[in-house]
């Protein structure tokens, strides 16, 4: 590079740094086949530092190495198991020098480097002491302070400091240990720059790198390009020559030497021990290995802390949220509680500020936004958190409005406590800049060198200022995972003590409902969706038709089962549990009876049993009685004298049953579900004419609904005909449904059944569009077309007299207006048997004399 072209830092990100072309002079470099047999390239001191008389280049390995050596240099390699690990041959002699011999094959080459060998000991005896210096120690910062300490001891580099790289790549040196007289740059940040990329990942593939002589000379290596064109790849090799840039980087701070080991956590470089000597210095390989293993148990060590303090931070969470649970019971204000509870929320993450917005009230600690400025950014928040913990460092990039008050807050992380996100716990962080704790001078500057003084130290960290302008510390990974279980256990705290004070019942009682139904909505929407999709074709032992019969019929068995429980207390009636788990089950001429009293069960047994069912029914129609067609199952139950509720399962004309060579996790969750959630007692017997279960569940898990028994239930198909008044009718319909899948399912639905004038539309100015230019006989409504409702459209179809039904995922619990409130709603996700019932009562509804006819 020519000293008059210009120079930044992005030309450390375009130089080719694994190929230089040359080594360091503290030792030398000879590249062979990889037979090891001809010396293919060499260093231009090879000869010197070898002794020998010829240039090495072109020469027989053997005639230059010795048998002896060319023989455990070819051992060596055979164990190495990779280039980034070459096999190290220590104290070994060659000619009449004792060398340290580092090998390994790269690409097309073996690359031999040898290196005078000082008598120092050996390095597994020195790496055993210091790793034994820090394996007892428990604290993260204390690990990191002790490292430093015990590399420089080890060592003698005059500064050891260790590097740690934030999320946006910049580095902070967050441990130091330093000769007296020199500065320190303890907490100094450097931007991502400094560590051109393709440096970094040199760092993972090598994980020790020593420059002995900052000023040095560049040992070329020759020739340049092998016969086919291609340059000498030292990626793996420890001599390997060092960018010019960085040596002038490091000869603006005055450094002579230098060495860096890499803290590799899961993969990924998170920092580096980087040593600087004043003088020059070559490390020699015996420490290096040292420093090596010493590196990777000090990352493993890092890790494992790292984790801990991730678990104790989040135990820590725990126990303040249980804190305030606890304050909260006896309190009747839990908005108040929440303001003087600001204190003790603010140690949850480290922040510069708290504050909280509950129930249009704001309070605030510490360094906050101005009070004026705190709706916006709430109604910032609400529209893109929804409902979940946001965060950002950088929050006037979010919100141009709050670089206007940037000297007080440049990050935030809001915690919603309401589904509607109008209470909010939030954290601020000033600007990152300004939280820094200097070690050193700021104002110090150093020599500047040829390639430009904004390559020191100091310039780069101006550089890093630069950077992080109007930004704060970034919200790590673990701090949102404590905000995620603080907003769920506040919002858990504030739902339960409004459910407990009496003035708050009826609007704790609608915020629970609303709940319910949003769950429900989704929930079977998706249901909805998945049906739609189940009814492509697929390859089945059964016919088409039964295998889509069988899915849908799942599908919406599942459903009833959801709406027992959105619908009751959170349990719901055995009898009609049963109903909906063993539905998808019927045979054409297979029977299922089902008898016993009107019995509630909570929603731990609700669960329970449901699990328990399904299993058993599964079972039933895979291998026993629901399995042909001459099979039954009877269940029957009955409340005893102790209030258990004793319910008998019975299994006839299927297949013989023999008891099962191994027991599966089916079996597992019939037998002991229940003795183990619910205290009761789980027989089974697999008797030859079928399976036989009894479950017993106690008290205060089931409770008699209503006296006496109802009658028994029988389950058979139906297989009558029944007329089609749609088809004769014809009717045009239209379909308002925001949802294409669900769309398509119900267009195929109807086309079953004969109907030909079907429109589909999926919002509101569509529909209007449609019943102006081509009015329907009938409509199906989806309730909910994305944000917006079909209320619009079912008032113009009744000022026009045009029946119409709801369909919506909600079920009966659907919140309609007062003039829409005798509307009929279909639960999705649809059935055809109710799409077609709800259309025929339409029809009938068209015909004279029904008072809702047209004419």
């Amino acid at each position: 590079m020519s000293s008059t072209e210009p120079v930044n830092l992005d030309t450390c990100d375009s130089e080719p740094i694994h190929i230089p072309g040359s080594i360091q002079s503290h030792g030398c470099l000879l590249a062979c086949d990889i037979g090891l047999t001809r010396i293919e390239r060499a260093s231009e001191n090879a000869r010197a530092v070898l002794g020998h008389d010829c240039n090495p280049l072109g020469r027989s390995a053997v005639d230059v190495i010795g048998q002896k050596l060319l023989h455990d240099l070819r051992n060596a390699l055979a164990t190495a198991s990779s280039a980034s690990r070459p096999a190290l041959l220590l104290d070994m002699v060659c000619g009449e020098r004792v060398f340290d011999i580092a090998i390994h094959h790269y690409k097309s080459a073996v690359i031999i480097e040898f290196e005078p060998a000082p008598s120092v000991g050996q390095p597994l005896h020195i790496a055993r002491e210091m790793i034994g210096r820090i394996s007892d120690i428990t604290d993260v910062d204390r690990l990191v302070q002790r490292a430093g300490r015990i590399v420089a001891g080890a060592t003698g580099y005059d500064r050891v400091m260790i590097y740690r790289f934030e999320q946006d790549g910049s580095g902070k040196v967050v441990s130091e240990t330093k000769r007296a007289d020199l500065e320190s740059f303890l907490g100094q940040y450097f931007p991502a720059s400094d560590i051109p990329q393709q440096a970094r990942t040199l760092y993972l593939k090598n994980t020790i790198r020593v420059i002995a002589d900052t000023s040095g000379e560049r040992m070329p290596v020759s020739p340049v390009l092998d016969a086919s064109g291609e340059p000498l790849d030292l990626s793996f090799a420890h001599l390997r020559s060092v960018s010019p840039i960085h040596c002038e980087y490091l000869r603006n701070m005055g450094v002579a030497a230098s060495m860096s080991i890499s803290i590799i956590l899961d993969g990924t470089l998170w920092g580096l021990i980087a040593c600087h000597h004043y003088s020059p210095r070559a490390l020699p390989m015996a420490q290096r290995v040292a420093m090596e293993v010493f590196g990777e148990f000090f990352s493993l060590h890092l890790k494992s802390l790292k984790e801990r303090r991730r678990v104790a931070a989040v135990a820590g969470t725990r126990e303040a949220l249980d804190r305030f649970l606890i304050l909260s019971s006896h309190h009747e204000d839990v908005g108040e509680l929440l303001r003087q509870s600001l204190r003790e929320f603010s140690r949850l993450l480290p922040n510069d500020g708290v504050g909280v917005m509950f129930e249009g009230k704001w309070t605030g600690l510490g360094a906050t936004p101005p009070e004026d400025t705190v709706p916006h950014l709430l109604g910032f928040i609400r529209m893109v958190s929804e409902g979940r913990v946001w965060a950002t460092h950088a929050l006037s990039q979010k919100v141009p409005e709050a670089a206007a008050y940037g000297d007080r807050v440049a990050g935030v992380l809001a915690i919603p406590l309401s589904q509607t996100g109008s209470d909010c716990l939030l954290f601020f962080r000033k600007e990152l800049v300004q939280t820094l704790d200097w070690a050193g001078n700021p104002e110090k500057t150093y020599e500047t060198g040829p390639l430009g003084d904004r390559l020191t130290p100091r310039k780069s960290f101006a550089i890093w200022k630069e950077t992080v302008k109007d930004q704060a510390q970034a919200w790590t990974e673990s701090e949102r995972e404590i905000a995620e279980i603080a907003r769920v256990s506040i919002v858990e705290i504030v739902l339960r003590h409004n459910e407990l004070m009496a003035g708050e019942r009826r609007k704790s009682e609608v915020r629970q409902r609303m709940l319910n139904q949003e769950l429900s909505h989704r929930v079977k929407n998706i249901l909805a969706v998945i049906k739609s999709l189940v009814t492509s074709p697929q390859h089945h032992k059964s016919t088409l038709e039964d295998y889509v019969a069988t899915l849908q019929g799942r599908i919406e068995a599942l459903s009833v089962a959801h709406d027992q429980v959105v619908r009751g207390d959170g349990g719901g009636i055995l009898a009609e549990l049963l109903q909906a788990e063993l539905q998808p089950y019927r045979a054409k001429t297979s029977t299922i009876s089902l008898s016993g009293p009107s019995v509630w069960l909570d929603s731990r047994a609700f669960s329970v049993m449901a699990l328990v069912f399904h299993e058993l029914a599964t079972n039933a129609a895979k291998y026993g009685a629901l399995s042909m067609a001459t099979g039954s199952v009877e269940i029957s139950w009955a409340m005893t004298g102790e209030a258990v509720c004793e319910i008998r399962w019975r299994e006839h004309g299927g297949p013989v049953v023999h008891v099962p060579s191994r027991s599966g996790f089916g079996s597992a969750l019939i037998e002991r579900s229940v003795p183990y959630d619910l205290n009761g007692e789980s027989t089974i017997r697999f008797e030859p004419s079928g399976l036989e279960a009894v479950f017993r569940i106690p008290p205060p898990h089931v409770k008699l609904a209503s006296s006496g028994s109802g009658p028994a239930t029988r389950m058979v198909d139906d297989t009558s005909e029944r007329p089609n008044a749609l088809s004769a009718a014809d009717p045009a319909v239209l379909i308002v449904e925001d949802q294409i899948l669900i769309a398509l399912d119900l267009e195929a639905m109807l086309a079953d059944e004969g109907l030909s004038k079907v429109a589909t539309t999926s919002s509101v100015k569509q529909a209007m569009a449609q019943i102006e230019a081509n009015p329907p006989d009938l409509a199906i409504l989806d309730i909910n077309l994305g944000p917006t409702n079909s209320f619009a459209v079912a008032e113009e179809l009744r000022k026009r007299g045009t029946p119409f039904v709801f369909a919506t995922g909600y079920g009966e619990g659907a919140e309609l207006p007062e003039a829409l409130a005798g509307v009929p709603i279909v639960r999705k996700p649809y059935s055809r048997n109710a799409i077609v019932a709800a259309l025929g009562s339409l029809i009938e509804s068209l015909q004279p004399g029904s008072g809702r006819d047209k004419s």
